[in-house]
């Protein structure tokens, strides 16, 4: 399939969810490509996690952090979020290890937030740069992004932002590249490739990372696009407005390819299972294309 052919495949399959989608794969372990805005930044949304899980694991293998401290996390001041202790409604106790785990499998805000202060979000930024990959840009903890959700739409709850006029959500710094956590597709890509071959850090801090990316819950975007016989390692991304996917699928053959999808909507409903399978779709067509000869 030529570029063109793949990329109006892309268009149709993201049009028809009533979407804006931008892809990027590449073989893991070879040179091929192929995407669709490629290299317009995209908004992470949570799968910002995955940078910081590479710097959680990486610290610990470096002496810095010990995974099995064991940290309390309080009611007061925890992010919102529909998972793990986000919405829990007493004080708990995990260990480092734990926290991480949480913050992948089922992208548990609180969790993450607690993971950020205690690596540091200037740290995952460093290493990102040692990576040549300081486009991905992760300023911001997930308090931080529905702190200033709140500042742009004041007076409004969570729920009731989901309602609010599209405009007033368009205008919100959270769903803004320039102010928000952001990269492209291709660098996306690039990071995962690196933890994959075990470049992006010690090689059992890049196994630890693809271990808890293995264990995401969610089925629904990337994974549903392919057979039960491939296995798919991701991290799920989700604001109003905006729906991604960020992962690598391994074929029985051994091949290995990683793929970002981020998707962008002119509707704010939580729910929207057409642009959650066009994900899908749009994933299963870029690998197919680096699959055909």
């Amino acid at each position: 399939m030529t570029t063109a052919l793949l990329e109006d495949e892309l268009t149709e399959i993201f049009g028809q969810a009533g979407a804006r989608g931008q892809v990027h794969a590449r073989e893991v372990d070879g040179p091929r490509q192929v995407g669709l805005r490629a290299d317009e930044p995209g908004v992470l949304a949570s799968v910002f996690k995955i940078p910081v899980a590479l710097e959680v694991f990486c610290q610990a293998e470096e002496g810095r952090l010990d995974l099995q401290a064991r940290v309390r996390v309080p009611v007061e001041g925890r992010a919102p979020g529909p998972t793990g202790i986000s919405a829990m409604a007493d004080e708990v106790e995990l260990s480092v290890r734990d926290l991480a785990q949480a913050m992948i499998a089922v992208s548990d805000n609180a969790a993450t937030d607690v993971v950020c202060e205690l690596v540091g979000l200037d740290n995952v930024a460093a290493r990102l740069d040692a990576l040549g990959l300081g486009g991905i840009r992760v300023p911001h903890d997930c308090r931080d992004i529905f702190a200033t959700m709140i500042e742009d739409l004041p007076g409004a709850t969570f729920e009731e932002m989901l309602l609010a006029d599209p405009a007033l959500l368009e205008g919100m710094r959270a769903l803004d590249p320039a102010h928000a956590n952001a990269a492209t597709p291709r660098d996306t890509t690039a990071l995962l490739s690196a933890i994959w071959r075990d470049e992006a850090g010690p090689a059992v801090a890049c196994a630890n990372v693809r271990a808890v990316m293995g264990s995401q819950v969610w089925p629904h975007r990337i994974t549903a696009g392919f057979p039960s016989e491939v296995a798919v390692a991701g991290k799920t991304g989700t604001l109003p407005g905006l729906q991604n996917e960020a992962a690598v699928v391994t074929y029985p053959d051994g091949s290995r390819y990683a793929v970002a999808v981020f998707v962008r909507t002119a509707t704010f409903e939580v729910r929207k299972p057409q642009v959650d399978r066009a994900i899908g779709a749009g994933a299963r067509a870029a690998v197919e294309a680096l699959r055909t000869p």
